[in-house]
């Protein structure tokens, strides 16, 4: 039997680089889905693995618990393909786009969109909610009114992930305080510095954007055809928005995201029934396969023919095979391997942000969960910030301004696959346009080496 020995560091980047690769050349060269990619860099890292001693049995142990860690992301995916298709048959999606064109204009859409969404994500504690109920929305809206679709998703995802950042009652605030040890409220607080700044440039910029937009008027015809398809189609009226606010006001009360959205796609499949005239069939075929337009108009039936059981099994597919790497990187001590060779060349604090920032968005691709990006590098890295005398709530910030806020932003993570699941807008798209999630982490960078907010422990 072969001894079981560490990893050193040369293999884990090896397997990362690899994965990298493997990762470029199907979505960039061959513009493939990036499933078989992760299939090879996760039968690499089980041949690294196996040729140190590790038993096949620890490595699939190590795939199992990765895959765990999915499970109820899993199964928030189910209710929502679910909720979206019946919610499209009930008129509840398309009375949310009607009255949004009617009140929405081009000019101000963007600011609107990422107010709103930072609204409600501050409201529920969670993006997924919010991009699931508001954002499919805002989605149809911004198409009907002519806007480019990445730029739509930009403001969707940093309005859902600002409140889900902010929020005390969104799980990932909750945990980084826990992991880096210090208070939910002193975490907030201290977020406050990045965040905010983040925010009001996106605000800014999103507003600059919307002026390109403000001659909406060349899409009137285009709205109006949509208004007059969409009345025609479905019985519009604002009881439909009621499901909607039913499942933000459940969340917001702090009932579990899973069974709120199941309350709304019930609540769906009546509303389907009373209103629309739906068969008991048509409901379960919705909930199934997803929703067909027929209306004849190109740019509805594209935007209504979505959702469904069955639209999220790529995305599944795709979270599966991600966390599978994942689970090998953590079990074989990889990701270990390389925060002690970034640990090495940490001698003050500013270096240490930008390790920790780092490690969290690196964490986010190799083991593409959104919750060890704040476990992994939070456990690896507290000794050294209690070793520099600085207080925890810096890790906690750097935690959430590198781990959460760049978990959407990945193609593979399990919150990339995830929007781009609801949203229909590949997160490769709308990246640029994801402002708070990519200038908050270069605020804390800045912050670190400047020292600017870098708060000392209490004597």
């Amino acid at each position: 039997m072969v001894k079981r020995r560490p990893i050193p560091f040369l293999w884990t980047l090896i397997t990362l680089l690899f994965l990298m690769g493997t990762l470029f050349l199907s979505l960039v060269t061959y513009d493939q889905p990036p499933h078989m990619a992760l299939i090879a860099a996760s039968a690499l890292a089980a041949l690294v693995a196996l040729l140190h001693g590790f038993s096949w049995k620890s490595i699939e142990q190590g795939m199992i618990h990765g895959i765990t860690l999915a499970m109820g992301a899993v199964l928030i995916l189910f209710i929502i393909g679910i909720m979206i298709g019946i919610w499209i048959l009930a008129g509840i999606v398309p009375s949310m786009i009607y009255y949004g064109l009617k009140l929405l204009s081009p000019g101000i859409f963007l600011t609107a969109a990422l107010i709103i969404c930072s609204i409600v994500a501050l409201g529920t504690g969670s993006s997924w909610s919010t991009a699931g109920t508001i954002g499919v929305a805002l989605i149809g809206v911004g198409r009907g009114l002519g806007i480019p679709l990445p730029m739509v998703a930009g403001a969707i995802i940093s309005g859902a992930y600002f409140g889900d950042k902010m929020s005390p009652l969104s799980d990932t605030t909750n945990l980084a305080p826990a992991v880096a040890g210090t208070d939910l409220f002193s975490h907030i607080r201290h977020m406050v510095y990045t965040t905010v700044p983040a925010y009001v440039i996106a605000l800014i910029l999103f507003t600059i954007l919307g002026f390109r937009f403000a001659g909406g008027e060349l899409d009137a015809v285009k709205v109006e055809q949509m208004l007059v398809t969409l009345e025609s189609g479905f019985f519009i009226h604002p009881v439909m928005l009621l499901p909607p606010c039913l499942v933000i006001f459940m969340v917001i009360r702090k009932t579990p995201a899973l069974p709120a959205l199941l309350v709304g796609a019930v609540l769906g499949g009546f509303f389907a029934f009373i209103f629309q005239s739906a068969s008991i069939s048509d409901i379960f075929l919705s909930a199934f396969s997803g929703y067909t337009s027929l209306t004849g108009v190109l740019m509805v039936d594209e935007l209504l023919s979505r959702g469904g059981l069955m639209s999220m099994m790529e995305t599944v597919a795709l979270i599966l095979c991600a966390l599978s790497f994942g689970g090998i990187m953590e079990k074989t001590g990889m990701l270990e391997a390389l925060a002690e060779t970034l640990l090495k060349k940490i001698r003050k604090p500013g270096s240490l942000i930008a390790a920790t920032l780092f490690s969290c968005i690196l964490t986010n691709a190799a083991a593409p969960n959104q919750y060890m990006s704040l476990v992994i590098p939070g456990r690896m890295f507290k000794p050294a910030y209690d070793k520099m005398g600085l207080h925890p709530k810096n890790l906690s910030r750097c935690l959430e301004d590198a781990g959460t806020l760049s978990s959407p932003l990945i193609p593979w993570n399990s919150c990339g696959a995830f929007m781009h699941a609801t949203l229909g807008v590949s997160p490769l798209l709308y990246l640029p346009y994801a402002f708070l999630n990519v200038l908050s982490p270069l605020f804390s960078l800045f912050y670190g080496y400047a020292g600017i907010t870098i708060v000392q422990k209490d004597p």
